[in-house]
């Protein structure tokens, strides 16, 4: 700092030397720079001329007013100075009279206060004197408020001087216009159609008047509730309102009323001392007033919630929960209000009831969506089955049905989330009935209509329905998908949706419960399918062999066209089939595949190989007289694998067919065992047999259980048949080859 104050060449410092500045620039500098620098000294030493005429020029103005401020407080200072002279002046004047006024009054001061006490005590008496006329004038007019004030001021002076003759007329008659002033405001008070802040005010006058706390207090409910009766009967009227107006009318009318009568009830029994009462007056009037208020307030409620019935499923839920919103926080300001009451019902009850009716009402939609979507699949498939069959349609239709159910139950599931909107005052999650509530929707919408879905497809399955047999398949493989995915991916979402952790509790029905028991459902369809499709071919082959004359028949030309109509019948089946299943048996590996020989070669031929000794017919080498028929088939069915007829159909198309198959070969059985063949009814039997062996072959995953059955058959012909003769294989081969 010191280097700078000193430096000679500085033009701000005090040390500054022209003269060696100017020999510095022209040494270093150029004669451009040199005169750059003289136009810069120039220009500042100007700017600084500037600014020094306008500091001098400021600081002038400023001395002209701070001069012209010190001449105008010397002047205020001397009028001052004369205010406060002539002030104490006049104080003094003040005083002097002060003191004069004292010792002139000195002596009649105790008579004035005597004077000024009996002016007091007329005027009370000529109140006293003129209470009843005034009395009778405010009564006439309907100021019975004003009546009643006038006459609490008199009524100490008339209790304590009412028994001097002079007093006891004006009490007598105040006494008679007051009892004709009760009497009005009792009858005022019991009129019907008064409103809650009238009674308080007639409730009022009527404690003044000496009333009965306890007669008067059962008497304002009383009339409380005709009052508000008459605003729920209003109410009831208001259809046309929608659900905001609606509740608006109530809250400014019903609960407006209600509160106005708790808190005035509260005000005239509750809180206030009553001397002329019991000690147990409060606990009594606080029973009565819960009483009171809980019965009204149940009626109202009841009526809000049958009209939220009403529109729940028909209006916008939205309208409807702002309305009840509303009704929640007016319930929750008049409990606030009073604590002391014991309200057993609360808007929430309401709320949660509007979730528990859109549940219902949104059941009823879904119940109706699936029954509309069974019908359209049901019609799809009697109107173009032809068309379904070719071009893959089933494959639609489960997809269809599938991916409808989902899409309308998840939008359903996302309606109800309004209940939990944030913006609501109620806050379902944060009570214990909204739990359950909430709970409730899961169990009672997704679970409920889970249940309703299995029930309502297998009600398709039974004995007495006429559905479809196609249509049996397509809800059996509707189920499997249920069970595969539907069931996980509507669970989850709820569960997610509504913050539920359904793994976990106790209550709420698992997933896997669902999924078994939706797998059970597509069981018992694709069971019961199997047992129509075996039914109706069962119902051909038994009125083919009912009707035939066994003992008359002609030798066999030909395979009889039933047969052919149930190969054709098989045909049909493994083509629908093949659309939903492929041709491999779950968990029972895949079909085994025939010799290319065992269509062709005759069932029943003496020439078999050894490998399949066991399984080809005994009947056609042995005839009666070699060897007991009966002993025969029994060694046979010794050996044999047990056929389960009825046994539980696995999902796969060799599985069903197998099962069709059993039950037709089955009752062909049974019905043979019936008849009385002779040599040639028992050798078309053996034609027809070995044509379904050809053809049937194909349809299963074990060909020995074909040659089983056929065989039983057969065997069944020739113990029914007089003449047991069995055609050759040869001949039996080119009839059904022909055929």
């Amino acid at each position: 700092m010191g280097e700078k104050s000193g430096n000679p060449y500085d033009m701000d410092g005090p040390a500054f030397d022209a003269d060696r500045y100017l020999q510095k620039l022209l040494k270093e500098c150029s004669l451009k720079q040199i005169m750059d620098t003289e136009a810069g000294i120039v220009r500042q030493t100007q700017t600084l001329h500037s600014d020094m005429q306008t500091l001098v020029y400021e600081n002038y103005n400023k001395f002209i007013s701070a001069t012209d401020t010190i001449r105008k407080m010397k002047t205020e200072m001397n009028l001052l100075e004369t205010e406060m002279n002539l002030l104490m002046v006049n104080m003094e004047s003040i005083t002097d009279f002060s003191e004069r006024i004292t010792d002139t009054l000195q002596g009649t001061r105790s008579q004035l206060t005597r004077l000024s006490g009996k002016h007091q005590l007329l005027k009370k008496l000529q109140f006293l004197s003129s209470l009843p006329s005034k009395l009778k004038t405010l009564i006439e007019e309907e100021n019975y408020q004003q009546a009643v004030q006038e006459y609490s001021h008199a009524q100490k002076v008339l209790q304590q001087y009412g028994q001097q003759p002079s007093f006891q007329g004006i009490q007598d008659d105040c006494v008679k216009i007051l009892d004709e002033l009760k009497g009005r405001l009792k009858s005022d008070f019991r009129q019907t159609g008064k409103p809650a802040q009238s009674l308080t005010e007639i409730g009022e006058l009527l404690l003044q008047l000496g009333e009965q706390p306890s007669t008067l207090a059962k008497e304002m409910l009383e009339c409380a509730s005709k009052r508000l009766h008459e605003q729920i009967v209003m109410l009831q009227d208001q259809t046309d309102r929608d659900m905001i107006e609606f509740i608006d009318l109530g809250i400014e009318g019903f609960l407006k009323d209600l509160t106005l009568v708790i808190s005035s009830y509260n005000d005239m029994f509750l809180t206030r001392h009553l001397e002329q009462e019991a000690d147990n007056f409060e606990q009594i009037a606080r029973l009565d007033l819960n009483e009171f208020v809980n019965r009204n307030v149940d009626e109202y409620l009841a009526l809000v919630q049958d009209r939220a019935e009403l529109e729940i499923g028909h209006g916008d839920s939205q309208i409807i929960l702002r309305g009840l919103d509303r009704l929640h926080r007016r319930m929750t300001a008049m409990k606030t209000l009073s604590r002391s009451l014991e309200m057993t019902r609360s808007g929430l009850d309401i709320i949660v009831n509007a979730a528990q009716q859109l549940c219902l009402a949104h059941m009823k939609s879904l119940k109706d969506h699936l029954t509309d979507s069974l019908s359209s699949v049901r019609l799809a498939l009697v109107s173009s089955a032809t068309v379904t069959t070719a071009n893959g349609g089933l494959r639609e239709l489960i997809s269809n049905l599938y991916v409808s159910t989902i899409e309308k139950v998840k939008g359903l599931m996302q309606d109800l989330l309004i209940f939990l909107q944030p913006e609501w005052s109620f806050n379902l999650k944060g009570d214990p009935k909204g739990v359950q509530c909430i709970e409730g929707i899961r169990e009672n919408l997704l679970v409920a209509f889970l249940h309703h879905f299995c029930a309502t497809v297998t009600s398709y399955g039974s004995v007495s329905s006429a559905a479809p047999p196609t249509l049996l398949l397509v809800l059996s493989k509707v189920c499997l998908e249920m069970e595969r995915a539907g069931v996980h991916t509507l669970t989850s979402l709820v569960d997610e949706l509504y913050n539920l952790d359904s793994e976990r509790s106790a209550t709420l029905v698992h997933e896997s419960e669902l999924c078994t028991e939706m797998r059970d459902s597509a069981q018992q369809l694709l069971d019961s399918y199997v047992r129509q499709q075996g039914l109706n071919l069962s119902q051909m082959l038994r009125k083919s062999v009912e009707t035939r004359d066994w003992l008359n028949c002609l030798e066999p030309r030909s395979v009889r066209a039933v047969m052919k109509r149930v190969v054709e019948e098989m045909s049909a089946i493994d083509l629908v089939l093949g659309q939903l299943y492929d041709g491999s048996v779950h968990g029972a590996g895949a079909r085994t595949a025939a010799s290319s020989d065992s269509s062709r070669k005759t069932h029943f031929s003496i020439a078999a190989s050894k490998q399949s000794q066991q399984y080809r017919s005994t009947w056609s080498t042995y005839t009666p007289s070699q060897l007991d028929s009966s002993f025969v088939s029994n060694i046979q069915r010794l050996f044999s694998e047990k056929i389960e007829l009825f046994a539980p159909v696995e999902f796969s198309k060799v599985s069903i067919i197998t099962g069709i198959i059993k039950l037709c070969l089955k009752t062909l059985l049974e019905c043979v065992r019936l008849r009385t063949f002779s040599r040639y009814g028992l050798q078309q039997i053996q034609v027809d047999a070995h044509y379904l062996q050809m053809n049937l072959w194909r349809f299963v995953n074990d060909e020995n259980l074909i040659h089983v059955l056929l065989d039983e058959i057969l065997g069944s012909a020739v113990l029914r048949c007089l003449e047991p003769i069995l055609m050759e294989p040869n001949a039996v081969e080119i009839i059904c080859e022909r055929n």
